[in-house]
């Protein structure tokens, strides 16, 4: 047992929940945001202001075509799973290596590719490290198992990880048959719950075509998790952490969740009292793209979306005009409430004792 322990720690084999849950998520969370989200940034701002350096084709690979951000968005898997090998400190054979690993688990994993990266990607690279300059033929033996190892895992679970994430889909779409209230409710907070957990509540939304009044009540969720976490770091976090989590991804904070669940509770309750707000008083609908129902304020995207399901509704004779209160709802639901009623109620928590500023520190 001895020998054991020591060779673990020769090899930096350190089994630990802060190692895994802190450290490798929030380096994941990282590598989302560099690949799927800040691809669905760029083709957002390309088909909004009709760019054609961000919407033309620049590869096509067995007969699909790619634009810019197109190419980031299917890297998304590799990205990540590279963001948790650096976090857990592989070495650079066994490092490289995971860009297969991650694709493969994202692939196979669907809605739920990232919670299956997650977990993949750290039994692989901690396995690749175990055999990582063990033999004279390194430079063989580190990359084989490493993508063998990740591979055969990628097979064997991510695909009932991706289920159980679309099992959360399900819940969604049942929410969505009931009376408003309720369904603003539910819908807001389970898909915003699902935007800063390691699972791709856009992918979801976008696989389920969450739009209408549903998706409007995820974009109210998705905000309030983004929003309103930005703010109520603000303290510690700075403008820095206004950028990242409000216009990024509240997946940052997924790190600190770990250690200290209670900070959830602000944005959690927030979203549990903007989305009946959107569903029942402001009718906030999504009528773009469904991905963007599960986008928050990441780059606007929700936004965004939302604007051009407007536009696509008055070219079809749906809708008349964009009134002055689409705006004030648009506006309200996405930033000043989440703003206003995230800081109450973190006021609340901090004067109970249940979480200080200190949790939130990126």
């Amino acid at each position: 047992m001895n020998k054991l322990q020591t060779f673990l720690r020769k090899k930096d084999v350190i089994i630990s929940w802060k190692r895994y849950g802190i450290d490798a998520l929030g380096a994941m969370a990282q590598g989302l945001f560099c690949s799927l989200l800040i691809g669905t940034i760029i083709n957002t701002i390309g088909t909004l202001f009709q760019l054609p350096f961000l919407t033309q084709t620049i590869a096509t690979i067995s007969k699909v075509n790619y634009t810019l951000g197109g190419l980031a968005m299917v890297m998304s898997g590799p990205a990540m799973a590279v963001a948790i090998g650096f976090a857990l400190k592989c070495p650079p054979l066994v490092l490289f290596s995971l860009t297969t690993v991650g694709f493969a688990s994202n692939a196979l994993g669907g809605a739920g590719g990232p919670l299956a990266v997650l977990f993949v990607a750290i039994i692989t690279a901690e396995v690749g490290k175990l055999v990582a300059g063990e033999t004279k033929i390194d430079i063989l033996v580190s990359p084989l198992v490493t993508i063998a190892v990740g591979t055969f895992l990628s097979w064997l679970i991510a695909p009932s990880l991706g289920k159980l994430a679309m099992s959360l889909g399900r819940v969604i779409m049942w929410a969505t048959e009931l009376q408003p209230l309720l369904m603003g409710i539910l819908v807001s907070v389970l898909v915003g719950v699902a935007l800063t957990l390691p699972i791709s509540s856009a992918a979801i939304c976008a696989a389920l075509g969450l739009t209408g009044l549903a998706g409007g009540a995820a974009l109210a969720g998705c905000c309030a998790q983004m929003v309103g976490f930005a703010v109520i770091s603000f303290k510690v976090n700075g403008w820095g952490g206004i950028v990242s989590q409000g216009i990024g991804t509240s997946m940052l904070q997924m790190p600190n969740i770990v250690k200290n669940p209670k900070i959830w509770l602000a944005p959690t309750i927030t979203s549990a009292i903007t989305g009946p707000l959107a569903t029942c008083v402001f009718g906030l609908q999504m009528n773009g793209a469904a991905i963007n129902s599960g986008m928050g304020t990441c780059g606007l995207c929700g936004q965004i979306g939302v604007f051009t399901g407007w536009v696509k509704d008055i070219a079809g004779g749906v809708k008349a005009a964009i009134t002055p209160f689409d705006w004030l709802g648009l506006i309200l639901i996405s930033f000043v409430l989440p703003a206003v009623i995230a800081v109450i109620i973190n006021s609340i928590c901090k004067k109970m004792h249940l979480v200080q500023d200190a949790d939130f520190k990126l």
